[in-house]
Formats: C-alpha cells, sequence, structure tokens
C-alpha cells in the first residue's frame, strides 16, 4: 500500500488511527442520511483536522451502517411492503399499493445501479478528480441552490401513502446525481421529493425507503472489492470502528431528520451546504 492505495483502490482510511476512525464514522454515519453531503464532509473534516482521506472505499463501505439505521429505523414499513407484495403476488393482485412501491423502489435502483457500475473505475480510483475540494464544493452549492429553489415552489401537500411508481422512478432518476461527491443521495432524492409535491416528512421518508437498494448493493460491492484488495487486518479493525460508530450514529440521523421535518423546513440545510460549498471552494483556490 502507497499513498492509500490498495490494488488500485482508494484505501486511505487504513492511515487512519482508531480515533480518528471513529470520529469520521460518527460523521459519515450522520451526514450520510442528512441533505448535506457526507463526502463533502469526508473531505472537509480531514482537511480542517490535518488527517489522511479516508478515501472513497470508506464512503462506499459505510453505506452499510447507513443501512443498518435505515433498516432497523423502517423495520415496519419494510415489513409491511414486503409481505405485502408477497400477498399480492400470490393472490394475483398486481394493482396492491404495497406491491407496486415495491416494484417502483426497485425501479428506482436501476439508473444508479447502471451509471455507478459504468462509472466504478473512475469513482473509486486513487486519487480520483472527483474527489478534488472544488469538485465537491462546486456540487454542494449547486444543490443548496437547488434545494432552496425547490422549497420555494414545492407544494408540500402530498403524502407518501400516495406514492406512485412513476414518482419512485423520477426520484430514482435524481439519485443517478449521487454518484458526484457532493451532491448526496439523500439530498438529491429528498429534493426530487420535494419537487414532486411531497410534505417535507414524507419526502424524507421516501428518500430513504428509496435509497435502499442503492445503499445495500453499493456497501455490499465495496466490501466484496475490499475483500480482494489484501487489506491488512489493522485496516479492517479501522474499517470495523467506523462502521461501529457510523451505524449509531446514522440512526440518531434518521430519527433526527424525520422530526426536524414536522416542524421545520429544509432552509438550514440549505444555508449550511451554501456555506460548506464556499469553504471547500475558498480551501480549494
Amino acid at each position: 500500500m502507497a499513498d492509500g492505495c490498495t490494488g488500485g483502490i482508494d484505501t486511505g482510511f487504513a492511515q487512519l488511527d482508531m480515533v480518528q476512525a471513529a470520529i469520521l464514522g460518527i460523521v459519515q454515519g450522520i451526514t450520510e442520511l442528512l441533505p448535506i453531503s457526507s463526502t463533502a464532509h469526508m473531505r472537509l473534516v480531514p482537511l480542517l483536522s490535518g488527517w489522511p482521506d479516508p478515501g472513497s472505499a470508506f464512503s462506499a463501505a459505510m453505506q452499510l451502517a447507513a443501512l443498518f439505521a435505515v433498516v432497523t429505523y423502517f423495520r415496519r414499513d419494510i415489513a409491511t411492503l414486503a409481505t405485502g407484495s408477497v400477498t399480492a403476488i400470490a393472490r394475483g393482485n398486481f394493482r396492491n399499493p404495497s406491491l407496486r412501491t415495491a416494484i417502483g423502489i426497485l425501479l428506482a435502483t436501476l439508473p444508479i445501479g447502471l451509471v455507478g457500475i459504468a462509472m466504478s473505475s473512475w469513482l473509486n480510483a486513487c486519487g480520483t478528480s472527483l474527489r478534488a475540494p472544488w469538485v465537491i464544493g462546486a456540487a454542494s452549492l449547486a444543490m443548496a441552490i437547488l434545494l432552496g429553489l425547490t422549497e420555494l415552489i414545492s407544494t408540500h401537500r402530498r403524502s407518501s401513502a400516495q406514492v406512485t411508481m412513476m414518482d419512485c422512478i423520477l426520484i430514482g432518476i435524481a439519485q443517478v446525481g449521487a454518484l458526484i461527491p457532493g451532491v448526496s443521495r439523500s439530498g438529491s432524492t429528498l429534493t426530487a421529493g420535494l419537487l414532486l409535491g411531497f410534505a417535507r416528512e414524507d419526502a424524507a421518508r421516501l428518500s430513504f425507503l428509496i435509497g435502499l437498494p442503492a445503499i445495500t448493493l453499493a456497501g455490499l460491492k465495496e466490501i466484496w472489492v475490499l475483500l480482494h484488495a489484501g487489506l491488512s487486518a489493522q485496516a479492517w479493525e479501522i474499517l470495523g470502528v467506523g462502521l461501529l460508530t457510523g451505524s449509531l450514529s446514522a440512526f440518531v440521523a434518521v430519527w433526527g431528520l424525520l422530526r426536524f421535518f414536522e416542524k421545520m423546513s429544509a432552509w438550514p440545510f440549505v444555508i449550511y451546504r451554501a456555506g460548506m460549498g464556499i469553504m471547500l471552494l475558498y480551501i480549494a483556490v
């Protein structure tokens, strides 16, 4: 391993110590599920702290922490969708709302899955230009503007119970933007949900549920890649610490975001994202 690379994979996290990994795990877990870009924070926090860049492999593997949080929090919703879909298929009732929502979620995963596979060698390459501070800063600032505009024009009237298959597909297309560091998967899908007229809490709920397959595939794929990258035992321990702290903080993030949107708008996130984007652009100059 040299310069944060193992087998051509960006594994800068192997250069962290346990305390750094724990702190970055907490930051990643919180920001992964909030509309403020985990990748931006994974670049900004190490830059300000003088720590090594944990690399794209760390962010990708940490999807499993987000998966744990979302599945744990929405376990009843997921169980209802699963049992309802199986029952509907057994009865030949293909107009069942649960089945149609489940199919919509699967279809929503296709765009990011196909584009992600096509871009995988570039996304996770050592020293990829996509992780440059100016790229992440510009993406964060652009999404702040887009989220702000969406807040202004959204009706905020629809509930998640009214979601259609086409809604899922449109949110899934927006999810592709998350492949650009700084955009944020949660930010892109939440923005799309708001643009479709969903109430803030319901848009967040849809964002989490629609993102489940993508989060699962991304996390498992990265673990598979790392298993064949020849990581040291210490590197796996560091990653394990990050996953543990990330899982706990991600659960808090899910709970907190849904409670936040019961009474508040997305404007605090807009302001925060804009400030972070400007800071990253300033650092990059």
